[in-house]
């Protein structure tokens, strides 16, 4: 069974990096149709010109083409999974062969029922040549432009990783350091509990470490997130305070890893800390109309503020550049006060949960 899953994952992803697109989609289809009219436009005006435009020589053409061209999408969105397993140069010489087929097919139709008017019998052969040679030059520019295109994306998304690793190898240091200052404050004041800590940090760590990506489901973030405070609540004590609103979120919604650790560390550096009362950090989550939002909230005072550190608005800001990185313009890493509360929120758009993930 696990071989199977693992044979059709690699079938799966096999597909979806065939350079030859989904043609069967809406926009593919409208981009090959208007492509078309603009070819039909072309050999039209290729042709001598008359004193009257030949409207009805535009229309039968028109319909001809675009015959081919509906056709072949169809044909080449049905044999797209076998396509994919050959090499690329193979698998474009056969889409050029299939569409050349479709070509000399439909022009055998229309000459057969007389479709663009009577044809001349001496100048057949040069009729159906014409047709092959076209659809042959147009399918293969077609093709070179789906697979240059498709290499640019895998650039593209091999430097999108690179700097998304570089990213997530800068804040697990961070993330290390800042835990060990924690459990340091704790080696004076109650060794048993700094020896709790580490082990716990031990843990915390492995975990950070066990799944390499950029993303991981909010499941495994939460755990993760849970984890880290416990080793604050040993230095903290009753001083903090926790509320969590998130059961509005699926387990398997991709989230960049250690995101919300940092935003949970930034409401004790603001609002636990500097207070020997300590307080409330909130934390609350949604996911509606395809959007996450994360908010984490902490007492804020105008008097005795304490900027945070810099490692933890390094972390902030890497953060907004994964956000950025991962999910584009929509997402938003936003800091407001209000109400006497200091707000860290973000939010970015995700509509196929884990699927998401193999995007990247």
């Amino acid at each position: 069974m696990h071989t199977q899953s693992f044979a059709k994952n690699n079938h799966n992803a096999a597909v979806d990096d065939f350079f030859v697109p989904e043609l069967c989609q809406p926009e593919a289809l409208l981009s090959m149709v208007l492509l078309a009219e603009l070819l039909v436009l072309v050999l039209v005006l290729a042709e001598p010109m008359t004193p009257g435009f030949d409207w009805v020589r535009l229309a039968l053409t028109s319909l001809f083409v675009q015959w081919i061209v509906l056709l072949s999408a169809a044909v080449m969105c049905r044999l797209r999974p076998l396509l994919a397993r050959l090499r690329p140069a193979l698998a474009g010489s056969l889409c050029c062969m299939l569409v050349v087929l479709l070509t000399l097919s439909c022009t055998a139709v229309a000459d057969y029922y007389d479709l663009g008017g009577p044809l001349p019998r001496n100048g057949e052969v040069n009729l159906y040549l014409r047709h092959a040679l076209i659809s042959l030059i147009m399918s293969a520019l077609l093709l070179r432009y789906f697979y240059l295109q498709s290499q640019w994306r895998r650039q593209e998304q091999a430097e999108l990783r690179a700097r998304i690793e570089s990213l997530q190898a800068r804040i697990r240091p961070h993330f290390l350091f800042n835990s060990l200052n924690s459990i340091a404050s704790l080696v004076t004041l109650d060794p048993h509990k700094a020896e709790q800590a580490v082990l716990d940090l031990s843990d915390l760590f492995r975990a950070s470490l066990a799944k390499p990506g950029s993303l991981v489901s909010w499941k495994e973030e939460l755990e993760l997130a849970k984890r880290y405070l416990s080793i604050e609540h040993y230095r903290l004590g009753e001083r903090l305070q926790l509320q969590w609103e998130v059961e509005g979120v699926p387990e398997d919604l991709p989230i960049p890893q250690l995101t919300l650790q940092p935003l949970l560390e930034n409401a004790l550096i603001y609002g636990i800390q500097p207070r020997i009362e300590g307080g409330l950090v909130r934390v609350e989550a949604d996911y509606q109309d395809g959007v996450f939002s994360l908010c984490v909230s902490n007492p804020y005072e105008e008097r005795g503020e304490q900027q945070p550190s810099r490692g933890t608005h390094q972390a902030l800001s890497n953060i907004d550049a994964r956000l950025a990185a991962l999910f584009g313009s929509r997402a938003s890493l936003s800091v407001e006060r209000r109400d006497g509360r200091h707000y860290s929120c973000l939010r970015y758009p995700c509509a196929r949960l884990t699927q998401e993930a193999r995007a990247i």
